[in-house]
């Protein structure tokens, strides 16, 4: 492919909640064994963008860690590879990332010493498939100067979390609020751009050299009326889960026969890290039902419409219900569990009990005596 390709992914949300205390957004579990950011990684390696940047900032630990092996996503090659890149402290620059048009910016030496004529950037907090190479022949057949990857409003939650995007018959962008009160459009930008790589850093560089470090709001709305900026819909499957409610809804949506098999069987494959785990053990008396259960996992309990992350012990007599239990979690005998998150690496206290109320999600943070130094 003609394009390299940038995922931005050093944000933080405080609509996260706790989730996002000790993990960047984009390393989020989803799914039993993905993190978010594989799925961005997948459409790149899938669609042959043979080099990619990760823009990295905040939490970005288990995130770098998750990446310390391009193999996964067959980004490991002599032409090309995978590059992570956080904030650096030079002479000339002492900031952090100021926003996403800085991020770039502080990394346009990437962008410069690259060859390929395109640029492709996507968010690393999203769920999706899409073929890269379909939005670049839009992009070049309309001439666009940015083209903006846009959804229908109606299938999504929260749209005043999203940009929202007006068109004219032809689908340029006439029109593009960030995060109104009030949708005045039917269209959310999923946050994908493809963009000539030589326009991209003149625009960047004007921006910046104007203390202006956004991009849609100093970039995509600042020249919407004086540059082509087009809209190319998306059909398929897209959720973002910088929220604790739409994180919750979109694992639970792979408990739906037609969304599981659409990314786990249909091609082009999310490749992941993989670890080298057993798979999940069933004993005596344990009951599973319309549940994922992944590798590691040891049930004694009864799960019911839930997603057991990696090395999750369920003891005796317990009841999972509508939850999400994150990896290496160790519940205690007699416990229930109903509407909740519970974070990771937690360990639940037999006889316990938490109930999150309906619609409003619980997330559940204990001690970790297991790993107490006594």
């Amino acid at each position: 492919m003609r394009a390299l390709g940038i995922i931005l992914a050093g944000g933080n949300s405080g609509r996260m909640r706790e989730l996002s205390n000790k993990r960047a957004i984009a390393a989020m579990p989803i799914a039993g064994s993905y993190r978010a950011i594989d799925f961005a990684l997948s459409n790149m390696s899938n669609s042959h963008v043979q080099k990619v940047a990760v823009l990295t900032q905040y939490n970005s630990r288990s995130l770098n860690e998750h990446l310390s092996s391009s193999k996964w996503w067959d980004f490991g090659r002599k032409q090309g590879g995978l590059f992570v890149f956080p904030p650096t402290i030079t002479n000339d620059n002492g900031f952090w990332y100021r926003g996403t048009a800085d991020a770039i910016a502080q990394n346009l030496t990437f962008l410069r010493n690259s060859h390929e004529p395109y640029v492709v950037i996507a968010s690393g907090d999203c769920v999706y498939k899409l073929d890269y190479n379909k939005v670049l022949e839009y992009h070049i057949a309309k001439k666009a100067d940015i083209t903006v990857v846009t959804v229908d409003a109606a299938a999504v939650d929260e749209t005043d979390r999203f940009g929202i995007v007006e068109c004219n018959e032809d689908n340029r962008i006439t029109n593009f609020q960030e995060k109104p009160l009030k949708a005045a459009g039917d269209l959310i930008s999923t946050g994908i751009y493809v963009i000539r790589r030589r326009q991209l850093i003149e625009m960047i560089e004007q921006a910046v050299g104007q203390e202006q470090y956004d991009f849609v709001r100093d970039i995509l709305i600042r020249y919407k009326d004086a540059k082509q900026i087009y809209s190319y819909k998306m059909n398929t499957y897209w959720r973002n889960i910088a929220s604790v409610e739409s994180y919750y809804n979109t694992n639970m949506d792979f408990l739906k026969p037609e969304i599981r098999n659409y990314f786990y069987k249909e091609y082009p494959d999310i490749y992941s890290k993989i670890d080298d785990l057993p798979p999940a053990k069933y004993n005596p008396g344990a009951v599973v039902k319309n549940s994922l259960v992944s590798s590691g996992c040891i049930l004694n309990g009864v799960v019911e419409n839930s997603l057991l992350f990696k090395k999750v012990y369920v003891g005796n007599n317990c009841t999972i219900k509508n939850s999400i239990i994150l990896n290496d979690v160790h519940i205690g005998d007699n416990t229930h569990i109903e509407n909740c998150i519970v974070e990771s690496r937690d360990t639940i206290r037999a006889n316990s009990s938490f109930i999150g109320e309906e619609g409003k999600i619980r997330i559940v943070v204990e001690k970790n005596e297991r790993y107490s130094i006594f």
